[in-house]
């Protein structure tokens, strides 16, 4: 091999482990593909009615123990 191909092929190889880099820095970021969830709005009738719940269950659980 001349020294010509052997820089094209070590360029090749330097910009292939460049971009696998780039994207597990985009993935240890959060830039992944997968999108964050949206942080969800609950009523305040909704959070009456499952702290109504709550209150019932952890009752329950009290007086069984």
């Amino acid at each position: 091999m001349n020294t010509d191909a052997i820089v094209k092929e070590l360029e090749e190889r330097r910009d292939r482990i460049s971009h696998a880099i780039s994207l597990l820095q985009d993935n240890a970021r959060g830039n992944g593909r997968r999108g964050r969830r949206k942080k969800r709005n609950l009523s305040p009738a909704a959070r009456k009615r499952i702290s109504d719940a709550m209150k019932k269950r952890w009752a329950a659980k009290k007086k069984a123990a």
